[in-house]
């Protein structure tokens, strides 16, 4: 089996990778499973700012502290309703027009008519006054700053827009320029001389989405990718062996969870949904299928500063416990030890999608654990906008996804957008006034740092999404360049420090 797959991987190979290194143009070249959808950043800034083509008002560092970027600064009034960004001086967009204040509010103001976290900041205005941008709120918010680091932020030339707000052209910032863009796989770019900050050191860089893991992984193997996004657990354990590439690996702050539907008639009282939690090993998971050291024992990783709560009784693992839930809840097994509630059989389906690999391979574990307390779970393994689109509609029992909790660098960004109120890729069907006070306190930074501890343990005993694992990211970097590394916030592939080994 193996000897007739390996030439077809090969051949397809060659298709992806003709086009990136036959011409020997000296290109950085990154593979990663993420679709370049349109110019538009709220449907593909990520990988605009991930390519460092795009930049933000305020960047991240490191240690995950805000620092500047488009603007060297910020203050707020004492009321905190109205915040000042001091625009840098001396920046150009990559068509040679200069950025000033105007054409950064302007690219504000656009971000904020569109779906995102902008329209959620209670942002009242957004104006140029002189060399500074003012937002104004309704209502304070001591993460606004955190808020304009989101790629959906991004600030863009006045050229980029059309008449009707949406991006035709990504023209940034950053020390790279696109070239040339095809959606939905490619994007070549190259050093833009007029940068701001230190030049890259490499002059070319290409982006090529590839949704297959093994492609991917063979690709970094063979030479045809130089940086290699998102391995599956297999693919870090072959290549950890390899003499042509350096695996890294690291804890980053996104969990793996599942997003429940709590107004299903068989998921709507938390003592269901703590069911379905006691029948998942996610010890057992986590070493066999992600190959990771632990499972999660609550939904925000380590990593997540403030949220995360070791004094917070952890998820556990009883099946039998789990059992006797159900049949207090009214549930009995049928003829097929699945189980029945007035006529209906406890059967859901699990929407997933393959653009992470390891989630389809979870998705099945999970099938097996649901069977032993007799929930019957169908798999339904697609694009990943059918998650939000089934949110939409109401169609969605459980969503096996992957959440960042860096996506704003202050996890409250991400907190409201899924929990207060409920959101697309967080909770549904689940409402909790005191959650949304406190979310909320915490958001203006009215609440004590204990707040954090009590929102973390409302989303532990009502479950609303089922933590599963705590994300490890994995990368393959050939060994033909230095200074890869993981940017444990996901904003950056770090291109700009790569440099070729010799």
């Amino acid at each position: 089996m193996r000897r007739s797959l390996a030439p077809k991987l090969a051949l397809l190979l060659i298709g992806f990778a003709s086009p990136l290194h036959a011409a020997g143009d000296g290109s950085l070249d990154v593979a990663a499973p993420f679709e370049i959808v349109s110019a538009d950043p709220t449907t593909s800034g990520s990988i605009f700012t991930r390519m460092s083509i795009a930049e933000t008002l305020v960047e991240v560092g490191p240690d995950g502290a805000l620092i500047p970027g488009l603007a060297t600064g910020w203050e707020v009034s004492e009321d905190g309703l109205l915040w000042r960004f001091a625009i840098r001086e001396g920046v150009r967009f990559h068509d040679g027009t200069p950025l000033d204040a105007e054409a950064a509010a302007n690219a504000l103001r656009i971000a904020l008519a569109k779906p995102g976290l902008l329209d959620r900041a209670g942002v009242a205005g957004i104006e140029a006054e002189g060399d500074a941008v003012t937002v104004r709120l309704a209502s304070p918010l001591s993460a606004l700053p955190a808020f304009l680091a989101e790629y959906r932020a991004q600030i863009l030339a006045p050229a980029s827009y059309g008449p009707d707000g949406t991006a035709t052209a990504v023209i940034g910032t950053g020390p790279y320029r696109v070239t040339s863009m095809e959606p939905p796989l490619k994007l070549n770019a190259e050093a833009f001389p007029g940068y701001w900050g230190a030049p890259p050191a490499i002059p070319k860089a290409s982006y090529l989405s590839v949704s297959r893991a093994e492609t991917r992984a063979l690709m970094a193997e063979s030479g045809d990718a130089d940086f290699v996004y998102n391995l599956d657990p297999a693919s870090v354990s072959r290549l950890s062996g390899s003499d042509e590439v350096t695996v890294l690996t690291a804890p980053i702050p996104r969990s793996l969870l599942l997003k429940v539907n709590a107004a299903h008639p068989a998921m709507n009282a938390p003592e269901a949904r703590r069911a379905l939690s006691l029948a998942i090993d996610r010890a057992g998971l986590a070493q066999a299928v992600l190959r990771y050291p632990e499972g999660a024992t609550q939904l925000f990783p380590p990593a997540v500063d403030g949220w995360h709560d070791d004094a917070l009784p952890p998820l556990a693992y009883d099946p039998e416990e789990a059992k006797a839930i159900l049949a207090g809840l009214g549930w009995t097994a049928g003829a097929d030890g699945m189980l029945e509630r007035d006529g209906q059989r406890f059967a859901l389906t699990l929407t997933t999608y393959p653009d992470r690999p390891e989630l389809p391979l979870v998705a099945a574990v999970l099938e097996q654990q649901f069977r032993q307390v007799g929930v019957a779970l169908s798999i339904d393994s697609t694009n990943s906008s059918e998650i939000p689109a089934r949110h939409a509609s109401g169609a969605l029992d459980l969503g096996l996804l992957a959440r960042n909790f860096a996506l704003v660098p202050d996890p409250i960004g991400t907190v409201m957008q899924d929990y207060a109120p409920t959101g697309d890729w967080g909770a549904m069907g689940w409402e909790n006034a005191e959650f949304v006070a406190l979310a909320g306190a915490i958001a203006r930074g009215e609440a004590a740092p204990a707040a954090r501890a009590e929102a973390a343990a409302i989303l532990q005993a009502e479950l609303p999404v089922i933590p599963i694992a705590w994300y490890r990211q994995s990368l393959a970097v050939s060994k033909a360049v230095k200074g890869g590394v993981i940017d444990p916030w996901e904003r950056t592939f770090g291109l700009p420090s790569i440099a070729w080994a010799e």
